[in-house]
């Protein structure tokens, strides 16, 4: 046939076939295969493969492929970069596709970091992490023995845990190796604050005391509480100490003097937390803070202040007020809200206990993602015998964050259990 025949001739093939249904093109396709010889079956076959399997992420801008990838999760991406070296590499390469996942496991972004393939191991990592809260495989444990009587008394600093006995002694342990930096003897400590100098105890006697580390000296004596002090707090710039009671009341002290500045008595029960206060010492209530009118629905004694919101925990579940207006702005339902208890709270998680876990809960979903189990700790109403260790990571978890302590608590043999991250996270 003529070539201008054939031009011809498929032009109205090329007509007609167009006009058919699906079932009658796929019959005609049908017809033409089994009439066609090796060689058009050969053509016709390198032909389909690359109509059949074009590569999208290597013909496409990279941008565009970008785009695309952001419509798949981090699991579909993670199996196709299995499928070849090219969109092993684009798809690593895509940032904000995995800082974004990176985000969703509640981790922290450092946009400075411009390695395009550090994300994506960064997820690798936030999932092995998250993997090992759900599986009770993200922490250890061990305990600090030295006390021979009750512990009641702890407080956390920079690796540092200082713990107050009823054997009349304080202790300073460096809870990663587990040895006792410094040990003297006190009054029986129902609270304890610290800092590289000086310890400050609150007792079981009314008093506070200041003592010097390195000698175990007593430098001063603040007396005129009426009943245990169970809460202190300090400012060195300010020359102001806080003490809180059971006797319903908060007195503001000269630190250096001894001197009892002020006292507070708005409180109709135990004072178990206290903050520093600024310059002036001459405090006024500005707000009393409730869930119910009434006033029906306990608040727990543990709470928590960032300077912009107050966090306490009650039988409904978490309450968050701001503290500028005093307006309830978030209520979160926990399960069995009436036996857990709040221990600190970030922008990302919040830790969580009751009588036998250790929860974290994620914020943003207001979801358990993890628990630990506790051996049958000293049990305390007012609070004082457990603390959280390390906080930065309820934030956000950044791969560094995690290491140290997450919980310490006192227990029934005199000895201190503490939760820690196991490294290598």
């Amino acid at each position: 046939m003529e070539r201008k025949d054939f031009n011809a001739w498929l032009d109205t093939l090329s007509s007609t076939f167009i006009t058919l249904t699906e079932n009658q093109k796929n019959e005609t396709l049908d017809h033409l295969i089994s009439l066609s010889g090796a060689v058009q079956l050969r053509h016709l076959s390198n032909n389909l493969e690359t109509l059949l399997k074009r590569d999208f992420l290597k013909l496409l801008p990279l941008e565009l492929s970008f785009y695309l990838l952001k419509w798949l999760d981090p699991s579909t991406l993670l199996i196709c970069c299995l499928v070849c070296k090219q969109w092993n590499k684009v798809i690593s390469a895509c940032t904000e596709v995995w800082q974004e996942a990176c985000r969703s496991l509640g981790w922290q972004i450092d946009d400075t970091i411009q390695d395009t393939v550090h994300w994506k191991k960064i997820y690798l990592k936030a999932v092995r992490r998250i993997k090992q809260l759900q599986d009770k495989e993200a922490f250890e444990t061990s305990s600090l023995i030295g006390h021979s009587a009750r512990v009641y008394a702890l407080y956390y600093k920079d690796g540092l845990l200082c713990t107050g006995s009823d054997d009349l002694s304080a202790k300073l342990w460096d809870v990663c190796t587990g040895q006792c930096i410094y040990g003297i003897q006190t009054h029986t400590c129902a609270t304890v604050k610290f800092d590289e100098q000086k310890l400050v105890t609150g007792s079981f006697d009314n008093t506070i005391a200041c003592w010097d580390w390195s000698s175990g000296a007593k430098t001063q004596n603040f007396r005129g509480h009426t009943g245990a002090v169970f809460s202190v707090d300090y400012s060195d710039e300010l020359d102001i100490l806080v003490s809180g009671s059971a006797d319903f009341t908060v007195k503001v002290w000269s630190l250096s003097t001894g001197i009892c500045l002020n006292t507070l008595t708005e409180h109709t029960e135990w004072v178990t937390k206290v903050w520093p206060i600024g310059r002036e010492v001459n405090c006024k209530c500005l707000k009393t803070l409730a869930v119910s009118n009434d006033r029906s629905i306990c608040l727990q004694p543990r709470l928590q202040f960032d300077g912009k919101h107050i966090v306490c925990a009650s039988d409904l579940g978490l309450y968050q007020w701001d503290f500028a207006s005093y307006d309830i702005i978030r209520v979160i339902r926990t399960p069995d809200s009436s036996n857990l208890s709040l221990l600190s709270q970030g922008e990302v998680f919040a830790l969580l206990f009751d009588s036998h876990y250790l929860y974290i809960m994620d914020l943003r979903t207001e979801k358990l993602v993890g628990r630990w189990p506790l051996p049958a700790y000293r049990k305390s109403k007012r609070g004082s015998s457990f603390l959280a260790g390390e906080t930065a990571w309820l934030n956000g978890l950044n791969g560094k964050n995690d290491t140290g302590l997450v919980f310490a608590t006192s227990m029934p043999d005199h000895s201190i259990h503490l939760v820690l991250w196991k490294e290598n996270g």
